[in-house]
């Protein structure tokens, strides 16, 4: 009887998931998953677990392509696009990436449609800083900058313009935001993180995450991918895909709060593993980071992508697996969940499962979790887009405006000796030159050149903003590994003409120039000084006698020892994107008021790496006989053209318990004027702990507009998890004792406000 029962029951779930159709728009998601999947063969199961580059990337690989580099292109030996297309049709592929335009996304979505069940494609693309990487998208400034802008709803309302325009064009995915901290100026990927702050990077990263999924109910939202997990920026000699030796320690309180945060928030929707091993063991077959710290220790219920080709390299470059087909399953054991990207995946994925290595409920956990995104983005009703709609939305006026308003918000002035703002009326005749001066190269890596009238280039900003100042262009070519000696030399007895000499500087990160890039993936340095003959051109038209200013468009850290002891001003614009060279220019002659914060140091040499404002009080130990051990510039550093004055640091409390908040208020007074924003910053320090404890560590920070002469007091509220750390047996706790707090406007010693209180036993 009991067995008989146990049949019936059997028999009426089977029934009750068989009568909901995955189609129904009206159901549950859970029940169009488990209704959908019950129809799929394993083939089609594990082609949804499979990611190709677009038929237009495959098409357009030529032989030189193919034969020098197969795997960083994209090439699939024997295969064309006319197969993706018919593999689309059969339902074997369940997504693709470097698809650049809407019709090509059409294309592929109605062959996907025209398969057995019609399941739609997911189309992801590395949206960085905007969907820039296809053309006639909005460029902002990449992450690095608008991480100095301390401007977390400013992230947020980029990464919505941007979700609009990745759907304008049938893209549903971006690779971003990028939340490993960063820990290495040499490392080529620095521009593309938000510093090297676990706090700030977690916020900035948190902010694009919720605007980029929204509420995912569809429409204009798209699925958000934290990366790279993990520690890919701490690697040695800063190279990208190199291994990384750290503490477990160091991982907890360095590198995981970002993606904790974004996890445990409930927002993130993919997570992407890092190319780089970590203690020996590559990220790609990792199960400690998959499963258990992300999906048991966080409760992450997205899936996980690998980075590119990423899988094979366990057998290829790492050696940990004796075959590619071992490979596969040491990654998909270990947790992973989709494939990026490979023509072999299908094939021996499908083998492992019916020699019993995989099991079945093994893929279909990954399937359930593509398919469930799936669904959430409403692709199955609208698989689609209008492209003449679309184009009303993207590069629209409104994204134009916060392009520039971002923009405006991430250049940092590092030094000014008073020359700036600038007076028209004194500097009639300048000299601009410099590879960054008048080329695309401000839109940094992962941006596709753009027509020119949607560009405006440092030096037509400068001609913008000042029309009446006769600006004489020297042009150094595009890239620091084609400067030539010959215009070095005009630019040098041209600026003994001029009344003031403006060189822009730094690196090339723009992915088009191939061959000639120095900053952004792959291109990592052994030193960080200016590259090539700019050093050269600095000194030598600073040797000219006249002012010089310096404005350096990077997206790392550069080191400008000699530039900070004999310029008069120098501008960290970082990459500033489409409309930074009216923001630069509006802030050289004083239109806006400067107010960028350092979200990364700066330091003097690259022998100083590793160099973070959230060191160790051994630090102090640290001494160099050829050079002081002090950074050029400071995390959190930045100038206006005003100034300002912090006072009365109170705490609402001098002791708490351990589960208490306590709260920090001080008072800001724009003692400049003109009006400005200033970025007050909130640091903490354990002054007697268990385990050794940063200096300082950042927990808060606020922009705060003041008008000249006004005042305003804010307050920051430290909670019990601010003040959690791991003790000696790696638990997280909130230790007794004695707390400093530290306000103000840099993580200078010199700039901060103390008080303590004290956590009760």
């Amino acid at each position: 009887m009991k067995k008989f029962i146990l049949l019936a029951l059997v028999a009426i779930t089977i029934s009750s998931c068989s009568k909901v159709d995955y189609k129904d728009p009206n159901a549950p998601i859970e029940k169009r998953v488990e209704s959908l999947l019950s129809q799929m063969t394993l083939e089609e199961k594990v082609g949804q677990m499979n990611q190709f580059c677009g038929v237009v990337h495959v098409s357009n690989m030529d032989k030189k392509a193919q034969a020098d580099n197969q795997d960083a292109q994209g090439y699939y030996p024997g295969i064309n696009a006319d197969t993706l297309r018919k593999w689309t049709k059969q339902g074997l592929i369940g997504s693709y990436l470097h698809v650049l335009t809407p019709e090509e996304a059409n294309e592929l979505q109605h062959l996907a449609m025209e398969s057995r069940l019609g399941i739609p494609l997911i189309l992801g693309i590395d949206a960085i800083h905007g969907n820039c990487l296809a053309p006639d998208n909005t460029s902002y400034p990449t992450s690095i900058g608008q991480a100095c802008s301390f401007d977390t709803e400013m992230a947020y309302k980029i990464a919505r313009q941007t979700a609009k325009e990745m759907r304008a064009m049938n893209m549903h995915w971006t690779f971003n935001p990028n939340i490993d901290v960063a820990r290495d100026a040499r490392w080529g990927r620095v521009g593309e993180t938000f510093g090297e702050d676990p706090y700030l990077v977690g916020q900035m990263g948190l902010a694009l995450i919720e605007g980029y999924q929204g509420d995912m109910q569809g429409g204009d939202d798209v699925l958000a991918c934290a990366k790279h997990l993990i520690a890919g920026s701490q690697s040695i000699n800063g190279g990208n895909s190199v291994a990384t030796d750290v503490s477990e320690r160091t991982l907890h309180e360095i590198f995981l709060p970002p993606y904790e945060l974004a996890v445990r928030s409930g927002k993130v929707g993919t997570l992407m593993m890092a190319h780089n091993e970590i203690n020996g063991v590559p990220c790609h077959s990792s199960k400690w980071l998959m499963e258990d710290v992300m999906r048991k220790d966080y409760g992450f219920d997205g899936f996980i992508v690998s980075d590119w080709m990423d899988i094979e390299r366990l057998h290829s470059r790492h050696e940990t697996a004796s075959s590619r087909k071992e490979a596969f399953y040491q990654s998909i054991m270990a947790g992973m969940d989709m494939h990026m990207h490979g023509i072999y995946w299908n094939e021996e994925v499908v083998e492992l499962v019916k020699e019993g290595r995989i099991p079945m409920s093994r893929i279909d956990a990954s399937v359930r979790r593509i398919l469930t995104a799936k669904f959430r983005l409403g692709l199955f009703e609208n698989p689609y887009c209008d492209i003449e709609e679309g184009k009303k939305v993207r590069m629209c006026e409104e994204h134009r405006a916060t392009a520039l308003e971002a923009a405006r918000n991430s250049i940092v002035l590092v030094k000014n000796n008073g020359i700036l703002p600038l007076d028209t009326k004194k500097y009639k005749r300048v000299l601009v030159t410099g590879i960054n001066s008048d080329d695309q190269n401000i839109m940094g890596d992962w941006s596709a050149p753009q027509q020119p009238e949607n560009i405006t280039t440092i030096l037509e900003g400068l001609r913008e903003v000042a029309p009446k100042t006769e600006f004489v262009f020297v042009n150094q070519g595009d890239t620091p590994k084609r400067m030539k000696q010959e215009n070095v030399d005009k630019a040098a007895r041209i600026a003994r003409t001029t009344d003031l000499n403006i060189v822009v500087a730094g690196e090339t990160s723009l992915r088009v120039r191939k061959g000639f890039k120095t900053c952004g993936e792959n291109q990592d340095r052994a030193t960080i000084d200016l590259y090539g003959l700019q050093k050269d051109l600095v000194r030598k038209v600073a040797a000219s006698g006249k002012p010089t200013i310096l404005v350096v468009v990077t997206g790392r850290p550069n080191s400008l020892v000699w530039e900070d002891e004999n310029l008069p001003a120098i501008l960290y614009a970082w990459e500033p994107g489409m409309l930074g060279g009216k923001a630069i220019a509006e802030i050289l002659y004083g239109e806006v008021n400067p107010s960028a914060k350092l979200a990364i140091t700066i330091p003097r040499h690259e022998g100083q790496i590793q160099m973070y404002y959230n060191q160790k009080k051994s630090i102090k130990r640290y001494r160099l006989v050829d050079m002081s051990t002090k950074p050029l510039y400071e995390f959190g550093y930045g100038l206006s053209y005003t100034t300002y004055e912090y006072s009365d640091l109170q705490l609402s409390k001098s002791e708490i318990a351990p589960n208490e908040n306590i709260e920090a208020s001080v008072t800001i007074k724009n003692t400049g004027a003109r009006e400005g924003v200033e970025i007050a910053q909130l640091y903490i320090r354990d002054c007697i702990s268990d385990v050794t404890r940063p200096v300082k560590e950042l927990k808060g920070f606020e922009r705060v507009a003041l008008k000249a002469g006004e005042s305003k007091r804010i307050t920051f509220t430290l909670t019990p998890e601010h003040l959690r750390y791991y003790n000696l047996e790696m638990e997280r706790v909130v230790e007794p004792g004695t707390f400093q707090v530290m306000v103000g406007g840099s993580s200078r010693n010199k700039d901060l406000l103390t008080a303590e209180f004290e956590v009760k036993k």
